[in-house]
């Protein structure tokens, strides 16, 4: 890149919401300070109420870069920290990272370049999920596998093509500060709502699979569990907030509850017949899982069954058990958030 380009490079703002990210946030800054682009870039950290050492590292990371900041997100949650960062940054072009997200080197680069060569509002690609021990291994396997996320083309990559949503997102900020950023009342989806909103004024979210974030799965069962059970919540907000929003892919996890359950009871009070159906779901998990655990220890193979029937059952249940007042809740707090910049 000749001295030229590189002065008309945008400068790049890189907002992270983290909460108890001790484990992963000097590696997450460190892979954005690294990145291969030349133009001017700031980093915002929008800091939760953490109960590790989030904020000791935070402050560490700010005084070892003047590019670093951060601004307080007392509320912990996570669209009130990106609207936070936002409105704290100054930069045309908005990456949003993650605190347990790894960029590869030359992501902003290539976001950047995709922004001007498709004109679209947003951009993103692959959520590349790496385990660190056996069980990671499983749900990152699942998390990569049609099996486990259907079509989902940043879970399990494909063409670059416009999409109805990105992974994290490269923006234009005009396109945040026409939309008045992330609704705040989603705590879980929140993603996927804007990208919506962005759709709907005539802006074009594109997939590339050039760009990549590498992902640190949930480390227990029950973490993995609560995360798509919020997953499935959140999305039949979305649903009942956006009518015709909906698709197959986000009704089979219910479906496949409704159907299980129904099988269960048939088979424990009328017929042993009723319980084919669970029978057959775990054979299919099962099956599934082999292609899936190509490569990896038995450990972690055995345990992707386990791990696509949690994603599968929370999100499921999530789906089913999502109160209609949160629907309401949203309909009635539903304003702009970020007017723009702090000068």
């Amino acid at each position: 890149m000749n001295a030229k380009s590189d002065v008309q490079l945008p400068a790049v703002s890189v907002i992270m919401p983290v909460l108890n990210e001790e484990r992963h946030l000097r590696q997450a800054v460190r892979a954005i300070l690294a990145q291969e682009y030349a133009g001017e870039m700031e980093v915002v950290i929008a800091i939760g109420p953490s109960t590790d050492r989030t904020d000791e590292i935070a402050a560490e990371l700010v005084a070892e870069d003047p590019r670093v900041h951060t601004v307080p997100n007392p509320t912990g949650r996570t669209p009130a920290a990106l609207n936070a960062a936002i409105k704290a940054s100054r930069h045309p072009v908005v990456v949003r990272v993650d605190g347990h997200g790894m960029l590869s080197p030359n992501y902003i680069a290539t976001a950047v370049r995709l922004l001007e060569e498709t004109g679209a509002q947003n951009v993103g690609g692959i959520m590349h999920a790496e385990g660190e021990n056996d069980w990671e291994h499983a749900v990152a396997a699942a998390m990569t596998s049609k099996v486990g996320v259907g079509n989902a083309a940043f879970h399990t990559g494909g063409q670059a093509a416009a999409a109805e949503t990105v992974y994290l997102g490269v923006f234009r900020r005009e396109a945040l500060e026409r939309q008045g950023g992330y609704n705040e009342e989603f705590i879980r989806a929140q993603d996927w709502e804007l990208n919506f909103r962005i759709r709907e004024a005539g802006g074009l979210i594109w997939f590339s699979p050039e760009l990549r974030v590498s992902y640190r799965p949930r480390p227990s069962v029950k973490a993995l569990a609560k995360q798509y059970k919020d997953y499935g919540r959140w999305r039949h907000v979305v649903a009942r907030y956006h009518e015709g929003s909906i698709n197959l892919r986000y009704l089979a996890p219910p479906a496949a509850v409704c159907a299980i359950a129904a099988g269960v009871v048939v088979g424990a009070a009328l017929t042993p017949w009723g319980f084919v159906i669970p029978a057959g779901y775990l054979a299919a998990i099962v099956a599934g899982s082999v292609p899936a655990g190509k490569g990896l220890p038995l450990k972690a193979r055995l345990q992707i069954p386990v791990a696509l029937a949690t994603m599968h059952m929370s999100w499921g249940w999530g789906f089913l058990t999502s109160p209609r007042s949160l629907a309401r809740k949203v309909i009635a707090s539903r304003r702009p958030a970020v007017v723009g910049a702090e000068a």
